[in-house]
């Protein structure tokens, strides 16, 4: 049976391992985050990456080097309140862990951007249709043919999430998510999934399939996992990400990023 917890009580939950799942659809109300950790030696044209890249990197929190509780969740730590990880070496992923204590290390800089979980709340607010909630899923993710703005050495193709919807209530969810700036914003693309390069929304790069019903559309909204292709187009030793759909739950609410 789902439950809506507090961010606190879910992080709780994170670091004793009792919760592996999908943050999406609990906390419902407060601001999720995508998670990047690299060497310091490369931060700052990853910094550069997503600063040129606003709409699928938007800039939550960036961690001083070594440091691992954010500012945006006070006695949280990022090494252990993230359901999954990722752990990636010289740009090949290598495996996935409940956390990484023994794997972070004084020279990381760690970075928390947007997560367009952080909207659902509002969107289901509005009466519109969030799929992955009602059938318990995680998000549908592409990679699109649309190509980020390089930085450094850092490029990446956009990555997008999918949520169908009918064309009336697209036009609303447009409305609805253009003030979430820090969380992606609106959506980038409606209709025809091959113009951004997507084939058959039945397999999703990442995440998980969901129904489409006769009279709808695809809308796809910008991802963060775009800033996991960036930090992992180079070779570099250590990086360290969430698992697609597996974020960290801050204390900022929705609301608050609206007035930013």
């Amino acid at each position: 049976m789902k439950q809506d917890l507090s961010p606190g009580r879910l992080r709780e939950l994170i670091r004793a391992g009792k919760w592996t799942k999908p943050t999406t659809g609990n906390a419902s109300g407060y601001v999720q985050a995508n998670l990047v950790m690299l060497p310091r030696e490369e931060a700052f044209h990853f910094l550069v990456f997503c600063i040129r890249n606003p709409k699928p990197c938007p800039i939550l929190d960036v961690l001083e080097t070594g440091k691992v509780e954010p500012r945006i969740a006070a006695g949280a730590d990022l090494r252990t309140d993230l359901p999954r990880y990722r752990i990636f070496e010289q740009g090949e992923l290598k495996t996935e862990v409940g956390d990484v204590v023994d794997i972070f290390h004084e020279d990381m800089v760690s970075f928390l951007l947007g997560c367009s979980f952080s909207f659902e709340s509002a969107l289901v607010a509005a009466g519109l249709p969030v799929r992955n909630l009602d059938e318990e899923k995680n998000i549908s993710m592409y990679i699109t043919n649309r190509t980020c703005q390089p930085a450094g050495p850092f490029s990446a193709p956009l990555v997008v999430t999918m949520r169908p919807m009918r064309p009336e209530e697209a036009v609303r969810a447009v409305q609805v998510t253009t003030r979430f700036h820090l969380t992606h914003g609106a959506p980038i693309h409606l209709g025809s999934p091959k113009e951004i390069g997507v084939g058959d929304l039945s397999r999703p790069d990442f995440g998980d399939p969901v129904t489409i019903r006769p009279g709808e559309i695809p809308v796809f909204w910008a991802c963060g996992v775009t800033a996991i292709l960036a930090a992992t187009s180079i070779p570099l030793p250590l990086v360290i990400t969430h698992a697609p759909g597996h974020m960290f739950v801050s204390d900022l609410r929705d609301e608050d990023l609206t007035l930013l």
